[in-house]
């Protein structure tokens, strides 16, 4: 009469270890998930203004080493 009130849950008996796993990992991933939502990914670090490549070539037109279009070129190479 004891294991009456269980048998629907015999089936499972097997796998207890498994869903109890999963359960665990449904948990932690929720936690986390929402985490990163609300705090953003730790190595999700600010870029660099601008690259050093640009800097330098900004440098050089306004030293007058190069004319306007070599720096309109140069600058779109770089995806400036």
């Amino acid at each position: 009469m004891d294991g009456f009130f269980f048998w629907p849950f015999l089936f499972f008996w097997p796998f207890h270890g498994l869903f109890t796993l999963l359960i665990v990992l449904a948990v932690l991933s929720i936690v986390f998930g929402r985490r990163r939502y609300y705090y953003g990914h730790p190595w999700n670090w600010p870029a660099p203004r601008s690259s050093d490549a640009l800097s330098v070539l900004e440098g050089r037109y306004a030293r007058g080493e190069i004319n306007r279009e070599e720096y309109l070129e140069k600058k779109r190479d770089l995806g400036g």
